[in-house]
């Protein structure tokens, strides 16, 4: 893909404008997502962490919103914009983030072709395993991922917000 610089910062700032909207808890990250058809500098549907019924996660709420609902296919040249990297890994055991992405190119579909992330998934609450492996390991494609830089203090806080809750909460029962 070609770089569009200005397209990705205006996309990632609407993602960050998402994950405000995810209500702050101890045991999620707020993140928003944006499905955009890079191409066509189109949005085709927004996301934040709980947005739907459920411990549902932003991509997941953002594909849920463009595919099921509208019944609709992706255009090729197909995006998503994350404030996190998606998740490789979910402790509820509901496909990950990252195999619902690659799932996007099942029975010759086109899918999506990149992810644009603000920052890294941190391990708080599942530990890191690399993406590609993951996706050999369940035979599905393997989408491209890109750091966009420059948010990642921004998504941090907001990402984080409601966990130092829990951590006083802990601290006051030791």
């Amino acid at each position: 893909m070609t770089p569009d610089h200005d397209f990705d910062n205006e996309m990632m700032r609407l993602a960050i404008t998402q994950a405000l909207n995810s209500p702050p808890k101890p045991t999620n990250f707020r993140v928003g997502a944006i499905l955009a058809d890079r191409p066509n500098r189109r949005i085709l549907s927004a996301g934040y962490t709980l947005q739907l019924p459920g411990n549902t996660h932003a991509e997941e709420c953002c594909l849920e919103t463009y595919l099921n609902h509208e019944s609709q296919v992706l255009p090729e040249g197909a995006v998503i914009y994350s404030t996190m990297e998606p998740c490789q890994k979910r402790l509820s055991g509901k496909d990950s983030c990252a195999e619902r992405i690659a799932r996007t190119w099942d029975d010759g579909k086109v899918g999506i072709e990149r992810v644009y992330y603000g920052l890294g998934e941190p391990d708080t609450f599942v530990g890191k395993e690399e993406r590609d492996v993951q996706a050999r390991k369940r035979g599905l494609r393997t989408v491209e991922y890109e750091h966009v830089p420059g948010f990642e203090k921004e998504i941090s806080e907001i990402a984080t917000t409601g966990h130092e809750e829990q951590f006083k909460e802990e601290g006051k029962s030791s």
